[in-house]
């Protein structure tokens, strides 16, 4: 079972696009992207569930509830959240210790986004974290002499995107698996505000890619998934993921509600 569906890819022009976030003094110097849309087969990928590895294919598909009743609770996120999720990457990771760092929550509904300040979807192929990108987090958030020893040894990126409130019936999350990912097409584009300098990878569009998502996802499942790994032996360092419009959405159907945590993974 699949859907077709139009997906954002950036074109690769050669250049580093820029784009400046809440800094309006610079907004006349940024170089924003361009991005072209392809029909992509997207599969369900419920019936592979249990086959999914986050080093064979970046990403898992997992059941796991929450003991957190309203996401938009910011105690509640900050003392019972993010251990659920540190405890979760810690086990699927076999890490030595996870630093939940992030969440961020999306929604396409006006009402719920002004009252919580949500961000909208995404609907661009990307990796949250570049090469580079990656290494700056580690120093941006451990003090100095502990980011440096942990940069050292191997170390890692792993996110987990959960649906809140009610089961995804509109913009689902789609994850490329990510051995069909090339090493090329992936595009470093620079987010810059007043006090640093982001860059998360934008990826362009190859023929092999496979797209897979979950239907009707529940605020009990979550999908977690790699966005750096510095060790390439272990498997897949990277993946890919998007918001897509989907075209068997009923009509009328809610607007989804999700929570995205990112979290810093070291090893001994």
């Amino acid at each position: 079972m699949y859907v077709e569906a139009d997906l954002n890819y950036i074109i690769d022009n050669g250049e580093t696009p820029i784009i400046y976030v809440d800094w309006p003094e610079e907004e006349h110097k940024a170089r924003p992207p361009t991005y072209e849309m392809h029909r992509c087969r997207i599969q369900n990928g419920r019936p592979l569930s249990e086959e999914f590895t986050l080093p064979t294919h970046g990403f898992a598909f997992l059941n796991h509830p929450s003991a957190v009743k309203d996401f938009y609770d910011g105690t509640a996120v900050k003392n019972v959240y993010e251990n659920e999720v540190g405890e979760l990457i810690k086990s699927q990771m076999r890490a030595s210790n996870v630093v939940v760092f992030d969440h961020t929550f999306r929604t396409a509904n006006d009402k719920v986004a002004l009252e919580n300040n949500t961000r909208a979807p995404v609907k661009a192929a990307h990796n949250d974290y570049t090469d580079r990108s990656s290494r700056q987090r580690v120093r941006d958030i451990l003090p100095a002499d502990d980011a440096e020893a942990y940069l050292k040894r191997r170390f890692a990126i792993v996110q987990t995107w959960r649906p809140i409130g009610h089961p995804v019936q509109s913009e689902p999350f789609a994850i490329c698996d990510g051995r069909t990912i090339p090493e090329e097409g992936f595009v470093a584009l620079q987010r810059r505000y007043s006090y640093r300098t982001a860059e998360t990878y934008h990826i362009s569009f190859h023929p092999d890619h496979q797209w897979y998502y979950f239907p009707n996802m529940t605020p009990d499942e979550v999908v977690i998934f790699k966005v750096f790994d510095s060790d390439r032996s272990i498997g897949v360092p990277f993946t890919a993921h998007t918001a897509f419009d989907d075209p068997t959405t009923p009509p009328g159907a809610r607007q989804r509600e999700s929570v995205e945590s990112r979290a810093l993974v070291f090893f001994e």
